[in-house]
């Protein structure tokens, strides 16, 4: 078993079986894999028993994490996290089913300092197996892509971000 989470696990088995990327510069890899996580140099356990990273979000190696606001013994019903490359820490899904909606969306994820957003053009193609994912999610989750990726965004940072900017700050300073 890969994680925990069931909806993770199924994930991860259409994207190891998939030829190509479900979405715009997200890969796998190890579940709840410290020693990659871009925030290595915390060292606090108070920081890092509290995130869970499933992922890279994008091709310059911002990356998606499950952040435990709480003790809720179902992962996938916690909200999700990008950590820029860059810098910039954002909440950007109340839930897995969420992020599962904003991958579908298959644009890479802008993560700066001050705001984490997805952006792609109407005639930017769709990754390789987009169309694979899409059918994957509507007919194993009852899902749909976002169709507008911020409103899913603010509506996290809305219920969440107060809490997560608070818990964060004191590991990695203001923004």
């Amino acid at each position: 078993m890969y994680s925990p989470i069931p909806e993770l696990n199924e994930l991860k088995d259409l994207y190891d079986s998939a030829d190509s990327f479900l979405a715009a510069g997200f890969e796998i890899y190890g579940y709840n894999d410290k020693g990659s996580f871009i925030a290595v140099d915390q060292t606090e356990p108070e920081f890092l028993d509290r995130l869970i990273p499933i992922a890279q979000a994008n091709g310059s190696g911002s990356e998606y994490v499950i952040w435990r606001v709480d003790d809720r013994e179902d992962l996938a019903a916690l909200p999700i996290a990008v950590f820029g490359d860059e810098g910039g820490e954002h909440i950007i899904a109340r839930n897995f089913g969420e992020l599962l909606r904003l991958l579908a969306y298959d644009a890479e994820i802008m993560a700066m300092y001050d705001e984490a957003y997805f952006y792609r053009q109407d005639d930017d193609e769709h990754s390789g197996s987009h169309d694979i994912f899409v059918k994957w999610l509507r007919e194993r989750h009852g899902l749909e892509s976002a169709d507008d990726p911020g409103a899913i965004v603010k509506a996290a940072q809305d219920e969440f971000g107060d809490r997560f900017r608070t818990w964060i700050t004191p590991f990695v300073g203001t923004d």
